[in-house]
C-alpha cells in the first residue's frame, strides 16, 4: 500500500503532522523525497544536524522517527537543500527571488554528496563540518541542470526503489508540489490544508497530473495540487481538529486524533 501526503497550502499545511499520524496508524515506512531548510528561519534544525557532520531537515527527521523501521533521515530523503535569505533584486540561480540556493546534500545508495553554489555565501560551519572540499561546484543554471540531470535524478531514482520495495509506504510532497516522484503509483492521496483532508483515488490522481502541464519553478517544471485538484474531484473530505504543539509531536496522538482522515484514505486505497 503506498500513500501520498501531499499539501494544498505552500507554506505550512501541515503535511509532516498528517504524514507522521499516518506513519503509526499504518506502521508504513515514510519518505520526503526532496525538503529543504533556512539557515537563518531553521537555524536551530541546522545547527543540530551540521554538529554532527550532517544535513537534514525537522520533517525528514520526524518522518524517521515516526517510521515502522529503522531509517536514518538521508536515507528517505535523499535531496536536501540549503537556502539562505537574498536582499537581491534578481531571481537567483533557481528562480528564487526573496532566498539564495546555497547547497544540496545528494544521497545515492547510502552516499552523500554535495552541490555547492559558487557565489553564494557558505556559512562558516558548513565549510568547517560537512564535507565540501570534494563537492561539485556550480555556477550557472545550465551547468547546475547537467548536474540535477545526472546526480540528482539518481538519488530520485534510487529512493523511487524503495519506496516501491516497501509493503507499506507514506510518502510526503514538498511545498505545494503534486507529486515528488516519477514512476511511483499511489493507492490514495490525501491533499491536506489546515483543517481538512481531502481524499483521492491515486490512479485518478496521477491521471489528473498528467494532463496539467508544469510551471517552470527552481529549475524543474512541476505540477502544482491546485493545478491537479482542478481535474479531479475528492473521494471524501474529512475535517482535521487542531492540535497541541504535545500532541503534534507525538505520532500515536496525531493517529488517535485524526483516525476518521486514515480510515478513509485507508479504504480508498485498498478498494
Amino acid at each position: 500500500m503506498r500513500l501520498l501526503v501531499a499539501g494544498g497550502d505552500r507554506v505550512d499545511a501541515g503535511k509532516t503532522t498528517f504524514s507522521t499520524g499516518l506513519l503509526a496508524y499504518a506502521d508504513a515506512v515514510g519518505f520526503k523525497p526532496r525538503a529543504g531548510n533556512d539557515y537563518w528561519f531553521d537555524h536551530d534544525d541546522y545547527e543540530r544536524a551540521v554538529d554532527d557532520g550532517r544535513l537534514y531537515g525537522k520533517d525528514a527527521k520526524r518522518l524517521a522517527a515516526a517510521s515502522a523501521s529503522d531509517v536514518a533521515p538521508e536515507a528517505i530523503n535523499p535531496l536536501h537543500r540549503l537556502w539562505r535569505p537574498s536582499h537581491g533584486t534578481g531571481s537567483g540561480l533557481v528562480g528564487a527571488g526573496h532566498r539564495e540556493f546555497v547547497l544540496d546534500r545528494v544521497t545515492v545508495d547510502g552516499a552523500d554528496e554535495y552541490v555547492v553554489h559558487a557565489d553564494a555565501d557558505v556559512p562558516p560551519s558548513a565549510r568547517e563540518r560537512l564535507p565540501l572540499a570534494d563537492a561539485t561546484v556550480v555556477d550557472s543554471l545550465p551547468a547546475f541542470n547537467d548536474v540535477m540531470r545526472d546526480l540528482h535524478a539518481d538519488a530520485l531514482s534510487s529512493v523511487a526503489g524503495s519506496v516501491r520495495e516497501c509493503e507499506r509506504v507514506v510518502v510526503e510532497s514538498y511545498g505545494d508540489v503534486a507529486v515528488p516522484l516519477a514512476d511511483v503509483a499511489f493507492d490514495a492521496v490525501a491533499v491536506v490544508d489546515p483543517g481538512r483532508a481531502r481524499v483521492y483515488d491515486g490512479d485518478r490522481y496521477l491521471k489528473a497530473r498528467s494532463v496539467v502541464g508544469g510551471t517552470a519553478r527552481e529549475g524543474r517544471l512541476e505540477e502544482t495540487t491546485g493545478d491537479v485538484l482542478e481535474h479531479c474531484d475528492p473521494q471524501a473530505t474529512v475535517s482535521l481538529p487542531a492540535l497541541a504543539s504535545d500532541d503534534r509531536a507525538d505520532p500515536e496522538a496525531v493517529a488517535d486524533a485524526y483516525e476518521l482522515a486514515y480510515d478513509a484514505l485507508v479504504s480508498i486505497a485498498l478498494a
